[in-house]
């Protein structure tokens, strides 16, 4: 209180938990981002500077949404994973779908030079789930080669192995998040 001097050095502070947040990253061209519902909730990524996103519920709306909120503060990555899931498919409406998922790839392409599409899993909750699942996998394999988008395709890699969800059919067990991890860690490597 008895003291005159301020001192006029700033100070620096960055909230690393804070990815929504408008203040910039310190290098934000270095960081990665994998962003999804709750079936990326348990994904842990070994790589240094990798985002994990999470939103419960969310569908491809609500991720194009995320992505606005980030891209409105200048924020760009080098690389964009998008997880595609059940949420996007429980309204029966797979045209409507698809485009959702085009736009969301489409300004992710405006974040970052690359963006790949991680596709769903397997569901074991139904015949009609699992048929529109199964059918938005075989889309999106084909559509994101087609527009230069990384395809992960975790179809193959669940596929017959209900060990590697949980009882509800739909979200990883520990086994699948850490399979569902390293199937992104690779996609995360290898694509430019």
């Amino acid at each position: 209180r008895g003291s005159k001097h301020h001192s006029s050095v700033p100070i620096k502070t960055l909230n690393r938990f804070s990815p929504l947040s408008e203040a910039p990253t310190e290098k934000p061209d270095e960081s990665a981002l994998v962003i999804s519902d709750s079936i990326v909730q348990n994904v842990k990524i070994e790589t240094p500077a990798t985002i994990v996103q999470c939103l419960p519920g969310a569908r491809a709306p609500d991720i194009l949404a995320n992505l606005k909120v980030l891209a409105n503060a200048k924020r760009k990555y080098s690389k964009i994973v998008i997880h595609a899931s059940a949420n996007d498919v429980r309204l029966r409406q797979s045209e409507i779908t698809k485009n959702n998922i085009k736009e969301v790839c489409e300004l992710a392409s405006m974040m970052s030079d690359t963006v790949i599409c991680s596709g769903p899993l397997p569901a074991y909750r139904g015949d009609e789930i699992h048929s529109r699942l199964s059918s938005l996998n075989g889309w999106m394999s084909k559509w994101c080669p087609q527009n230069n988008i990384g395809f992960i395709d975790n179809w193959t890699s669940f596929w017959g192995r209900p060990d590697l969800l949980k009882r509800d059919g739909l979200h990883p067990s520990w086994g699948g998040a850490a399979l569902l991890s390293r199937n992104m860690a690779h996609s995360l490597r290898v694509c430019t």
